[in-house]
């Protein structure tokens, strides 16, 4: 059986309108919509052009996204870049960013001229502070299919948000990297939950919580994809929960549902 998202919350544009808060909505699988007083980010938004079925309804679609300050892209997975979703938002969305190769992939397949940024780098996007995190991601290089190239470390990345309420840390695809668990502690994590070798692990899970054990966790990574024979897509909850200290931080959030982010 596959762990599936609660149902579906839809909103509009009334979640990219001015604030007096930080506000995180999850748009499934591993994509946020985050409105810092003003300030509009997406992480990874994946509305259409997935080439797999979905267990759940997208939020909102890119028709129904009225503008967008920033898209931070993690890496060039099409679960996390839809190259349908990025170019039906390029007259609307500021600026793109992402690590170099995903800037490159932007202006040679969809004439977007993105941001390309090395890891640990930090950039302003509105009141939002941005540091690109480490990530292990390069799964291609052991596959014929997909290794185009030689994908480096530097090509995948997590995002460090610092807003005015807090900070917000989007791990990211990656297997469990010391370095993950030596940095400051964040007001809410984006948590991949997933059991695949290419991504934190089970093991992973319960290491990482340990090191952050009061941080809210937001799982991603989880109940969207309706793909039961692959474990990058097969998070579960209650499995989480089980594992680590603290487990009432736990925080499942429906498609669309909102979480306001407090400073802790």
């Amino acid at each position: 059986m596959q762990a599936k998202a609660p149902e579906t919350k839809p909103f509009g544009e009334e979640a990219f309108a001015p604030t007096n808060r930080t506000v995180i909505r999850w748009l499934g699988n591993a994509g946020a919509l985050i409105n810092s007083r003003g300030t509009t980010l997406m992480i990874d938004p994946v509305l259409s052009g997935f080439d797999m079925p979905l267990l759940i309804q997208v939020p909102i679609t890119e028709e129904e996204v009225p503008h967008v300050d920033g898209i931070l892209l993690t890496h060039c997975d099409n679960d996390h870049y839809s190259r349908a979703t990025c170019g039906k938002l390029a007259e609307k969305t500021k600026e793109f960013h992402g690590p170099h190769y995903v800037a490159g992939l932007l202006k040679e397949e969809l004439g977007i001229s993105g941001v390309g940024h090395d890891i640990g780098e930090r950039f302003q996007v509105g009141n939002v502070a941005v540091t690109l995190t480490p990530a292990d991601h390069a799964w291609q290089n052991e596959s014929p299919k997909h290794h185009t190239r030689d994908f480096k470390m530097e090509d995948f990345c997590g995002f460090w948000l610092d807003t005015p309420d807090g900070s917000i840390w989007a791990v990211g695809d990656s297997r469990l990297m010391e370095e993950q668990l030596h940095m400051s502690r964040p007001d809410v994590m984006l948590f991949d939950i997933s059991d695949s070798r290419w991504h934190i692990g089970l093991e992973g899970v319960k290491k990482m919580a340990a090191t952050y054990p009061d941080t809210p966790l937001i799982l991603w990574h989880w109940g969207s994809v309706d793909a039961p024979e692959w474990k990058e897509f097969n998070g579960d909850p209650e499995v989480v929960k089980s594992l680590i200290v603290n487990p009432e931080r736990v925080v499942v959030l429906a498609p669309g549902e909102s979480y306001c982010l407090n400073k802790r």
